[in-house]
């Protein structure tokens, strides 16, 4: 636990960041499969999917939906008008019965689930949907849930990651609502591979697509392993046994200090990008007097929205020739895939 402690200190300042341990498998699956006696060039998923092999293919997929109503009211905006593909909203916020009470009256859109296990903010906090007598391990002294993912990972039981992922998905099932994928407040759920296990195997069950990447670079592997992520053949053997689909690239928005140099990094990130089926997160949130209270990144979110409404922006995605797809499309390709 003392290694692993030292581990997330280190790279604390991304997580909270919202970078997410999750990024250890960003541009990943270039090369061969792991397993090299498998014979023939590879495969990305945009492909498998049955997508042109040269096309970038993107979700731009809104985090952080339920956490309050301006990111609602955001989210909605964005998907209403058809300028993102995708949006998850996390299960213990205040803000989620509203948000699933339109993904239902609003079946077209993808919505899925924010599986959260941390409560980061300074004064907006939240509980588990869980019995907090059931889950001991995620509570801080509050009684709130933990703060960052390193207290998650030092203080929390996989039964109780278990139990906590589970009351929020058969929250949101009593609720009539299928979520459409479900996906990671904070990268939570990679921070060991006893999580990672339950986030997989849940998904499965279910029949919920998780947002995972494939991670067949045995060079990138080796890369992160090096760093001191937690890229053990534990994890790699879960990823290769996960039988739902899977990107081929993760990503969020850049940040900038102002709108138009965010915009402008946003636009190199998307140039940079490689043929395959690419996620890229944010957190749109519409500015106001309490949304500033909630967190220092109140501007970026607010740009956010922004970004993709601009028509500058609808215009380089437009002359870059990028394909778009949501999970809905993804599961329906899959089921299809003889």
């Amino acid at each position: 636990m003392l290694k692993l402690s030292k581990l997330f200190k280190k790279h604390y300042s991304i997580l909270y960041a919202g970078i997410f341990i999750l990024l250890m498998f960003y541009a990943c699956g270039r090369q061969e499969t792991r397993d090299s006696e498998v014979a023939g060039e590879y495969q990305t998923w945009a492909e498998k999917l049955g997508f042109p092999p040269d096309k970038r293919v993107l979700i731009f997929h809104a985090d952080d939906m339920a956490m309050c109503d301006e990111a609602n009211e955001a989210t909605i905006f964005l998907l209403e008008n058809d300028h993102i593909q995708s949006a998850a909203a996390m299960p213990p916020c205040p803000a989620f019965k509203d948000a699933i009470k339109w993904a239902i009256d609003n079946p077209q859109y993808d919505i899925g689930l924010h599986l959260t296990l941390t409560s980061e903010w300074k004064t907006h906090r939240w509980g588990p949907v869980s019995a907090p007598e059931e889950v001991p391990g995620l509570l801080d002294p509050e009684g709130n849930m933990w703060r960052s993912v390193q207290e998650v990972a030092m203080n929390a039981t996989p039964e109780e990651v278990e139990k906590e992922l589970r009351a929020q998905i058969e929250k949101t099932l009593a609720m009539g609502y299928q979520p459409d994928h479900m996906d990671t407040h904070m990268g939570t759920v990679f921070a060991t591979n006893d999580f990672t296990g339950v986030y997989l195997r849940l998904a499965e069950e279910y029949g919920i697509p998780a947002m995972v990447i494939d991670f067949s670079d045995p060079e990138v592997v080796e890369q992160y392993k090096q760093a001191g992520y937690p890229v053990t053949d534990r994890l790699l053997e879960m990823l290769d046994e996960y039988s739902l689909p899977k990107l081929d690239y993760f990503s969020s928005v850049p940040g900038g200090e102002s709108y138009e140099e965010m915009r402008e990094n946003f636009f190199d990130q998307i140039r940079s990008l490689e043929p395959g089926l690419t996620e890229i997160i944010f957190h749109p949130q519409f500015e106001s007097e309490f949304g500033k209270t909630i967190t220092g990144s109140w501007q970026q979110r607010a740009w956010e929205v922004e970004l993709f409404a601009d028509p500058v922006v609808k215009q380089f995605f437009e002359d870059e020739g990028l394909l778009f797809t949501n999970w809905k499309e993804v599961m329906e390709r899959f089921e299809n895939i003889e």
